[in-house]
């Protein structure tokens, strides 16, 4: 209890009060004593100057008073008083304790003065002959027009002062005495006072670090039991509702996480809004396609964040109700994605959810498909058209004429194998998209293969005037494919290179290897391709220069075979070329590892 801040508070109070209160008393009491005292003082003066006043019989002649020193001594030591004749000329005739004619004149004292004006005058102030504090009193002698001179009467003050001394000490003791035998029971108040309180603090601070089945056993029947009462019904009710909000909160807390995982799982990007167009949540793939996967979205505008004019434009019409679906694309990024806005069910409406759905690939592979529809209906429909011709013309007589009908029917001929090898081409291309053509993985030794090409292609090489050589490699670079599969690359990257290049150029096979992958280079110096068609030499029917590719009898569908095929055995295709001065392509295929 005695390290209690309320207790020394109260105490101190009480200590305060007391001091406070004997300081009035003293200064009450010291006033009115002082008050009495010199009105006391004052009747004695007065009385005494009559009494001499009354003996002088309106004269100051020693002449007519012979025993005047000696009257003036008796009525000063009767009263207890200093008696003192002035002149009227301020010149002092007789005084009780000092030689007349040593003292000064006192004309200009302040009691004469009145005394002078009205018949009695009255001071106090320290004698200047005594240098003790004294009263004065002066009472004229004869009338106002022609003044004897005048009777003064003093009495020294430090008795008095004395005495209201002593009594202001008597009344501070009677305190101190008073307020100390205050304390015990003050002691025992204040402790009644600051024990109850003391517990409730304690309990307090428990509840405060957590601990809330709390009870404070207070038996008594005033204020502190009552609050004691409360405070218990109060930790009561707080404990039972901290249970329910733990349990409310660990629902939430796996609701919340379920619909994370939830959420975080979907390859949707999902973002929640409030009715003010703050963003409430976003999962992984909304941050991913609005590129916002580093900063911090939760409670900042929509619009600040996703600057983009559809999707403000869907959040605000789903606010007032509307459910829309739109699809636009994103200005950084480029993606196209499809917008689904849902209103929450409530009014008003507390929020939106946009679910954007990445529909980039999906709009690619329909372009793809209308651009492969659109390819091989062209493709097909020239040969078939020539082939188409050419029997017409022949059934229109030209068959009769033997070195006409010769020339239509190799055209035919012609027209027939292109569409041969169409057809073959895009059914290989098509097995290998759907995994339907079974690849038989084996160690396959890249020069055998290589020279056995560059054998077989000497022909096509010699016809094209084009010099078609092995520029090195290793002897033991063995690769994990089918060595159908392998050899088919190789023959449609060669086969390009004696195409594209013109006569007295050459076209060049190497390889290398480094530490997991062989890389095979095909390189010519032929007509090159340029940047913006790089990136899209290994599409379907894709050709730089069409008139130039028909004329050689090329598909269009040789490099995407290639490309997927290198993609099947966990390889990859690239190229490096330039406008005028050839074509490099680099074959990237994973090195045979034996199982040794």
């Amino acid at each position: 209890m005695l390290s209690s801040r309320l207790f020394w508070k109260l105490f101190f109070v009480f200590a305060f009060l007391s001091v406070v209160t004997a300081a009035s008393v003293v200064t009450i009491l010291g006033g009115r004593l002082r008050a009495i005292a010199y009105e006391k003082e004052s009747r004695r003066l007065h009385d005494s100057a009559m009494t001499m006043v009354g003996l002088l019989d309106g004269s100051f002649d020693r002449n007519r008073h012979t025993n005047l020193t000696e009257a003036v001594e008796e009525i000063a030591r009767e009263n207890r008083t200093r008696v003192t004749l002035i002149t009227d000329e301020g010149l002092v005739a007789e005084d009780s304790e000092h030689d007349p004619t040593s003292m000064e004149n006192h004309a200009d004292r302040s009691e004469v003065v009145q005394a002078r004006k009205t018949g009695q005058g009255m001071a106090q102030r320290i004698s200047p002959t005594l240098g003790i504090p004294m009263l004065y009193l002066a009472i004229r002698v004869g009338d106002e027009a022609a003044p004897v001179g005048y009777v003064r009467n003093s009495v020294a003050l430090d008795a008095v002062e004395a005495e209201i001394d002593l009594v202001k000490q008597l009344v501070v003791g009677t305190f101190l005495v008073v307020s100390l035998l205050a304390l015990a029971p003050m002691f025992l108040i204040l402790r009644r006072i600051i024990q109850p309180l003391t517990t409730l603090k304690t309990a307090a601070n428990a509840i405060a670090a957590g601990d809330l089945q709390q009870a404070v056993l207070i038996d008594r029947r005033d204020e502190l039991g009552s609050l004691a009462e409360a405070f218990n019904t109060m930790s009561h009710e707080l404990s039972a509702r901290m249970y329910e909000l733990r349990k409310t909160s660990q629902e939430l807390r796996e609701s919340s996480q379920l619909l994370s995982t939830v959420f975080g799982s979907m390859v949707e990007g999902v973002v929640a809004i409030d009715n003010d167009e703050n963003i409430l949540f976003a999962n992984v793939a909304a941050r991913d396609l609005l590129e916002f996967r580093d900063r911090d979205l939760i409670g900042r505008p929509v619009w600040e964040c996703v600057r983009n004019e559809t999707v403000c434009t869907v959040v605000r019409q789903a606010m007032s109700g509307l459910e829309r679906s739109v699809e636009c694309q994103l200005p950084r990024s480029g993606t196209i994605v499809e917008i689904e806005a849902t209103p929450l069910a409530q009014d008003p409406c507390p929020g939106v959810v946009l679910v954007f759905h990445d529909v980039t690939e999906l709009r690619r592979l329909e372009n793809i498909r209308r651009d492969f529809a659109s390819n091989v209906s062209h493709e097909l429909k020239t040969p078939l058209t020539i082939i188409q011709t050419s029997a017409e013309t022949l059934l229109d007589g030209a068959i009769d004429d033997p070195e006409f009908a010769r020339r239509f029917l190799m055209r035919i001929e012609e027209q027939g194998s292109r569409l041969h090898a169409l057809i073959e081409d895009l059914l290989q291309l098509a097995r290998i998209e759907s995994r339907e053509q079974a690849f038989d993985v084996t160690s396959v030794p890249v020069r055998s293969v290589v020279e056995s090409l560059v054998e077989e292609l000497a022909s096509l090489s010699e016809s094209r005037k084009v010099k078609l050589k092995i520029d090195g490699g290793e002897n033991d670079v063995n690769v994990a494919a089918d060595k159908r599969a392998f050899r088919t690359i190789l023959e449609n990257l060669l086969s390009n290179g004696l195409k594209y290049t013109p006569e007295g150029g050459q076209v060049a096979v190497a390889w290398k290897r480094d530490e997991t992958h062989a890389v095979i280079q095909v390189s010519d110096n032929g007509v090159g391709i340029s940047r913006e068609n790089r990136k899209r030499i290994f599409e379907r029917f894709f050709r730089v220069d069409r008139a130039r590719t028909r004329e050689i009898g090329g598909t269009g569908l040789g490099l995407a075979i290639v490309k997927h095929m290198a993609t099947t055995f966990d390889g990859e295709i690239s190229v490096e070329s330039e406008v005028g001065k050839g074509s490099t392509f680099s074959l990237r295929i994973p090195l045979w590892i034996d199982a040794d």
